[in-house]
């Protein structure tokens, strides 16, 4: 593997990359998996080959003002993303890629019955994580089924807009990622960048947090820098919606596992499941009240609620307030703030673990203090 590794990094081109990658794969692993690799390295290849420099569409003629136009935002939020965030500067999304579609990839999560513990999976450069990938919907449903049927596990599917090759290829931007306002491709041009600058091998929780605490810490910054002050109070009501949504759903975890850890029988439990999930069905539905008509997570409840719908949250929002606690402890630099964060991330797993969950409870008694004063 490290030498295959080094094979790779040497390459300058993409296209030249992906066999090797495709080599590494398939030596590490079993004949059953040779034909979910295929479609990962086949899907990816579509990409690599088709994609084209993002100056030379924005001077397309064709090109409408809409793509024109996030395209050249996002440029300008790379090169800030690089001189303000100190995050790497590759050649990463200086190329654009038209999909035809809504996502880019469908990505399968699964989690016992009674349990939010995830199902895993490893592969040879990303490690292991929550999380199975699918270019196709078809096959990401079928292995959904083949889960749920097989091993009685609660199953979710989702689509993605983005992802990231962790600065194995030069990630392309894609059309699936600017259907969004612009505050919103950048936030998540920020995400995507910060996947690049850190990620422990293993651990997707705290992958997925520390991207998104810089996604929102850069934003912030973006905004103080090039933001329209017309646009922050609807940003702040946005903000104070989504934490209301995810305390939501955290709240529903905490009352789910006092039902799975209790001596009920399997029944009892599963009739208390249902129970706790229409319970949160009706407390969205108060919730929303408050919100002056806004629907905007109608489409996450129009779906089947289980154990690992709950699962995804807790992936990319449980250790925000430790990010946090170690950008202030950083004194809000970002370079001294990733000097940290790899600190962490050389250690153990459980003593990660250990040291994030000290720095959650720091911001529990913050927070506390902060409301009280």
């Amino acid at each position: 593997m490290t030498l295959l590794c080094s094979v790779v990094a040497r390459l300058k081109d993409d296209r030249l990359r992906l066999p090797v990658v495709l080599v590494l794969a398939l030596t590490l692993s079993g004949c059953g998996t040779v034909g979910y690799y295929s479609q990962i390295i086949t899907g990816h290849m579509k990409i690599v080959m088709g994609k084209e420099s993002v100056e030379k569409v924005v001077q397309r003629e064709e090109t409408d003002d809409k793509t024109r136009h996030q395209l050249q935002l996002a440029l300008q939020a790379r090169e800030f993303a690089i001189n303000e965030l100190a995050l790497p500067d590759t050649k990463s999304y200086t190329t654009f890629y038209d999909t035809g579609r809504d996502f880019v990839t469908w990505n399968v999560v699964a989690a016992p019955e009674f349990s939010f513990a995830p199902k895993t999976w490893c592969f040879p450069i990303a490690g292991c994580v929550s999380y199975r990938g699918y270019y196709d919907v078809a096959d990401a449903q079928s292995y959904a089924d083949l889960l749920a049927a097989d091993e009685g596990l609660d199953v979710a599917i989702g689509g993605a807009t983005a992802y990231s090759t962790l600065g194995w290829f030069s990630d392309p931007l894609l059309n699936t990622m600017l259907n969004r306002s612009d505050s919103s491709l950048v936030a998540l041009l920020f995400h995507e960048m910060a996947h690049q600058k850190i990620y422990v091998s293993d651990d997707s929780k705290f992958n997925e947090s520390f991207a998104g605490f810089v996604e929102r810490a850069g934003l912030q910054k973006w905004l103080d820098n090039h933001g329209d002050p017309r646009v922050l109070p609807e940003l702040d009501k946005r903000k104070q919606r989504q934490k209301q949504f995810i305390d939501l759903l955290l709240q529903a975890r905490k009352n789910l596992a006092v039902v799975y850890e209790s001596n009920a029988d399997i029944e009892r439990k599963r009739e208390q499941k249902a129970e706790q999930f229409e319970q949160l069905r009706e407390n969205y539905q108060a919730l929303k009240t408050s919100w002056d008509g806004y629907a905007g997570y109608d489409n996450w409840f129009s779906r089947p609620l289980n154990n690992a719908r709950l699962v995804s949250v807790a992936t990319y929002t449980d250790y925000l307030p430790a990010f946090a606690v170690l950008f202030r402890d950083s004194n809000e630099n970002f370079e001294q703030f990733y000097k940290a964060v790899n600190v962490l991330g050389k250690l153990p797993f459980d003593a990660r673990q250990r040291e994030m969950t000290v720095l959650s409870e720091r911001a529990e008694t913050m927070l506390s203090a902060d409301s009280q004063n």
